[in-house]
């Protein structure tokens, strides 16, 4: 049964990914109705060629007008169609300009994002929102067990051994099982990986896993200033900076089946590692996290 406490925001940052959007946002639809009545769906078209943005506008359309229908059939009154949208860049913003737009545009309790080059299971979003609600059970227990021991002042003591500015939930972040690239990028994600692990003292595993729910109140804490994909560390370093947990669940990796990665050139990668040593700079030289 649908759980009406959660809601929720999927979005995809979108980029000529037209042969695998429409089956990734109706999965994951799908998998959020097992939860939740209360969801919607945005794009991000982060400036894709005219016909790949007329291709996106045909899928959203359908599916809309598919939902529409069996919600109608269904007669679920207080569910409205049309949950789907997008956002359109005129111009490439870049990756990190793609997701804080759609953080910015979501408008749900919990935020899930992952890319639309479908090397994710959007059905595996369930286990993400299995481990939320998990940890949103003990912070629940946690809290009443708190209130009855209340002293005679009144004054919450704090649990032995827990920091209770980290009790919250922040992110559930995804980690591959097995990454499903060419030898190339496997060796270069995993040197990327131990690179941010330790310089920027990250409390997951794998940083480079795209597949995250995030509650919007974290969202809400912190403020994000990357472009490129270095937004990911900052994503994960700025919310553990804030005081909440990430807790981690292992997902599934696939071979991409259509498109090519944005990221893997020359002028990207050379972008890539003069931003990363500037956040470096930024948050763990003169930690400034504003």
């Amino acid at each position: 049964m649908a759980n009406k406490q959660i809601s929720i925001s999927i979005f995809f940052p979108f980029l000529n990914d037209w042969g695998t959007v429409g089956s990734l946002i109706t999965l994951s639809i799908a998998t959020a109705e097992k939860y939740t009545d209360d969801w919607e769906v945005i794009l991000v078209d982060d400036g894709s060629s005219p016909k790949n943005r007329e291709a996106l506008i045909t899928i959203v359309n359908t599916i809309n007008q598919k939902n529409a229908l069996r919600h109608l059939a269904s007669r679920l009154s207080y569910l409205t169609p049309n949950k789907i949208r997008i956002i359109h860049h005129e111009k490439n913003t870049g990756y990190g300009g793609a997701l804080r737009d759609g953080f910015n545009h979501a408008s749900k309790d919990l935020v899930f994002y992952t890319d639309c080059d479908a090397q994710y299971d959007p059905r595996e979003l369930s286990l993400l929102l299995d481990e939320y609600q998990r940890h949103s059970e003990a912070e629940l227990a946690e809290a009443e067990e708190s209130r009855a021991k209340l002293n005679s002042n009144g004054i919450l003591p704090q649990r032995t051994g827990i920091r209770m500015t980290h009790s919250l939930l922040g992110m559930v972040n995804g980690y591959k099982i097995k990454r499903n690239d060419p030898w190339y990028r496997t060796v270069m994600g995993r040197m990327y990986h131990h690179i941010v692990k330790y310089a920027f003292k990250l409390p997951i595993r794998d940083t480079d896993c795209d597949f995250r729910l995030i509650k919007k109140e974290a969202l809400e804490r912190i403020h994000l200033h990357e472009n490129t994909g270095t937004i990911c560390t900052e994503l994960v370093k700025k919310i553990d900076q804030a005081g909440f947990l990430i807790r981690e669940v292992p997902v599934h990796h696939y071979w991409r089946t259509s498109g090519k990665s944005q990221f893997f050139n020359f002028k990207r990668l050379l972008a890539t590692g003069k931003n990363l040593f500037l956040l470096w700079w930024r948050l763990m030289v003169r930690k400034k996290f504003n």
